[in-house]
């Protein structure tokens, strides 16, 4: 018995029940060494073992079996990652940051998990002595708190004495039970308040409300992710049984990735924080399930061409696999191209991803193709595709729609280019820029009411004060700088210690407003003009600042560094310069339709105030790395059919037979990246809605209707300078013995 690439015969009877083929079957034509063709050209020794090894007759349980493996020793680990967040302000800050430098030297004089709360206590008609005895008492029983150790203010009574506020300093970072201290407080407080209004705010108040969101992140957007998944799976392939083998191999691919994040966390340093590891599930939820798609279509396409069902699975991995492993390639080396980010947490964000893809990437060309063939044809029931029977998208939605582009394409995509184009003017008078904690929460926080109620009475700068540390030789004049500058409500005393000085500065503006960030900038310029003072300005306000300038800043680097290596991607895998620079072109325009249509629905529909400066480079990084994947499904495959029948029938039949798919696809990472609004936070709501609405345009508009007719209207110029953008035969350059349109579905 002659046996082909994976040990399987060639065209003889599946163990499935399909029989013979049946006359005028269609045919696969032996693949000629050298032809052109995504297969043939990125296709070699190693893919084609891997092939064998996948599909193979005996070697598929063999996989199955390493994958089992492989997820019983890494489940414990994985689920050790959340542990391992970390969420403070270091985890943000880049290290040359000049709040970073203060924050390092903080030490000196007090924790960097320094954290204070803020009690307030309010009584509309004035406040009593028995108010005010009630306050002592609560701050020394504060004082008397593990994580306090004695450093707690005396309260302070407002000036129209209706208000007493107490701050308390707690040495709570993220990872401490900064809830209990919270609750505690509150108890404390509120017990015997005798009418009293009681609200707990301050630094410590907000991280502690902001971790409740974060607490679970994992599970609740792994449970709404895959509820999604499973929904769209059902009604793609219209099958009970099929959407348990994508589903299974990306869940093990999450797990994979989860588990090696968490040994780097350990061993090499990675910073990983909430942010990033909810986008991981989403990343490799909404990934692997592309790729199991665009697999899944062109095996069963191979299942109505092929008897036998690892021939089969062979013939769909060598022709979708290049397409799918170039895909999976380009989406982890933009999200590599983030680790030259200055910020931590886009930095961090880029190995994290990158690992999360490539695993959910490696787990969709050997486990999935491997599940496939040990489950067989039936797991497609009720509609198998059964051996010789016709390919149904050859007369499907997307075939009758390149028909109807290819009657005027340059009409087609002038129309769709000028109209989203004109999405892109919802971006006007948006801003994106520093938000404050209350516009960053959908909803209202209990720290953020205790901030307005604060705000009311005290100076608005309480409890989050600038922080200066300068020499010592050159504190009186920091602090009599500090004290003369506008909007400063009151500076303590330095504190000298190992040849430096800390001070701590209360702002009469709210910390995170806009006018903090320019009190913030004038303190500096003022403090930095004093000679020998060597002053770094830090706090929370310059924290922000810093994180902010940071994330302006990889946006300007990052937008440019990956559109570059995309393109660049595109021309190897493409074999031109045209085809990847028009694709570009598509790319930038999607972006910025998705990102003024999503500014217009922020403004008007949501009222948000706006978005925080880094929502655009997360929004262009997921758009156009993960977008980027549908112009390859797409445009490999045109390449492919245009090789036998030319580049007007290879579009339309790359458009027929990968419309569908994409469509699939399209929303099954829309519909993953929605998720993220399930989160009561304004940026992941953002780039949620950002990402969904701009795959859709990608998939619907860009890819399928723009992309198609600028390849018919550009013709075979679109390959320039590879040998298909020469005149003559197309049919030439492909296998003589494969008529055009053999394989055009």
């Amino acid at each position: 018995m002659t046996h082909g690439t994976t040990g399987a015969p060639r065209n003889t009877p599946d163990h499935d029940g399909t029989g013979p083929r049946p006359p005028g079957a269609a045919t696969t034509a032996p693949e000629k060494p050298g032809a052109p063709g995504t297969g043939r050209r990125v296709s070699g020794r190693f893919f084609s073992r891997l092939i064998m090894i996948a599909c193979g007759r005996r070697s598929k349980y063999l996989v199955v079996a390493f994958w089992i493996l492989v997820v019983a020793a890494t489940g414990s680990l994985a689920g050790k990652l959340q542990g391992a967040e970390k969420n403070d302000a270091s985890s943000y800050l880049p290290t040359s940051a000049e709040s970073t430098q203060e924050l390092n030297e903080q030490a000196l004089f007090q924790s960097k998990n320094y954290n204070p709360a803020l009690v307030v206590y309010v009584r509309d008609t004035g406040v009593t002595a028995a108010d005010i005895a009630k306050a002592d008492a609560d701050a020394r029983y504060f004082a008397a708190l593990p994580a306090v150790h004695g450093r707690v203010a005396p309260p302070f009574v407002s000036s129209d004495h209706r208000a007493i506020e107490t701050v308390i300093g707690s040495d709570l970072g993220y990872n401490a039970d900064l809830g209990g201290f919270i609750t505690t407080v509150r108890d404390t407080a509120t017990r015997n308040a005798a009418g009293l209004a009681v609200y707990i705010g301050g630094p410590a108040a907000s991280a502690n409300d902001e971790l409740k969101i974060f607490k679970g992140i994992d599970t609740t957007l792994l449970y709404a992710a895959l509820g999604v998944v499973i929904v769209l799976l059902l009604l793609t392939y219209r099958s009970p049984v099929l959407w348990l083998l994508p589903i299974m191999s990306a869940g093990v691919a999450l797990v994979v990735a989860q588990a090696v994040i968490y040994l780097l966390t350990q061993h090499a340093n990675l910073t990983v924080n909430g942010q990033s590891g909810g986008i991981l599930v989403v990343l490799v939820l909404g990934a692997s399930t592309d790729y199991a798609l665009l697999l899944v279509a062109r095996y069963r396409e191979e299942l109505r061409r092929h008897s036998d069902r690892h021939q089969a699975m062979a013939v769909a991995l060598r022709r979708a696999g290049p397409a799918i492993i170039a895909s999976g390639l380009t989406v982890v080396t933009g999200m590599l191209c983030l680790m030259a980010a200055e910020s931590n947490d886009i930095s961090g964000l880029g190995p994290v991803a990158a690992i999360g893809v490539a695993v959910g990437l490696v787990a969709m060309i050997t486990l999935l193709p491997a599940l496939l063939v040990v489950f067989g044809r039936w797991v497609f029931w009720p509609v198998r595709p059964r051996y010789g029977s016709p390919e149904p998208t050859s007369r499907g939605v997307w075939a009758r729609v390149g028909v109807a582009i290819s009657r005027s394409p340059r009409a087609v995509w002038l129309v769709t280019a000028i109209l989203l184009a004109a999405g892109s003017l919802g971006l006007i008078g948006f801003k994106f820029g520093p938000l404050t904690v209350a516009q960053s929460f959908r909803g209202t926080p209990p720290s953020i009411t205790a901030q307005n109620v604060l705000a009311r009475y005290f100076p608005a700068g309480s409890g989050e004060p600038v922080q200066v540390i300068s020499a010592a030789a050159s504190a009186g004049q920091v602090r009599n700088a500090l004290a003369a500058t506008p909007g400063i409500a009151s500076v303590t005393p330095p504190v000298t210690k190992d040849g430096l000085s800390f001070l701590q500065a209360t702002m009469k503006v709210p910390p995170d407003s806009s006018a903090a960030y320019t009190l913030v900038d004038h303190i500096r310029t003022t403090v930095h003009a004093i000679p020998g003072a060597d002053a770094r300005v830090g706090g929370g306000t310059a924290i922000n600042a810093d994180v902010e300038s940071a994330a302006a800043h990889d946006r300007d680097l990052l937008i440019p560094l990956i559109l570059g290596v995309v393109l660049v991607i595109l021309g190897l895998l493409l074999r031109a310069i045209v085809a990847p620079l028009v694709l570009i072109a598509t790319v930038v325009l999607s972006f910025g339709a998705a990102l003024g249509i999503s500014a217009l629905f922020f403004r008007h529909a949501f009222g948000f105030a706006g978005a925080d400066t880094s929502v655009p480079l997360f929004v262009f990084v997921f758009l156009v790395a993960l977008g980027i994947d549908y112009n390859i499904f797409l445009m490999t495959r045109v390449r492919e059919e245009s090789a036998r029948s030319g580049t007007r029938r290879g579009a339309l039949a790359g458009l027929a037979a990968t419309g569908g798919v994409i469509t699939s696809a399209g929303l099954v990472l829309a519909g993953t990246f929605a998720v993220l609004g399930t989160l009561p936070l304004v940026e992941f709501t953002e780039i949620g809605f950002a990402v969904a609405l701009g795959v859709l345009l990608d998939t619907i508009v860009v890819r399928s209707v723009l992309v198609t007719a600028l390849t018919l209207d550009i013709g075979r110029h679109m390959w320039w300078p590879s040998a298909l953008a020469r005149p003559g035969d197309p049919g030439a350059l492909a296998n003589p013995a494969v008529s055009p349109g053999a394989h055009a579905t």
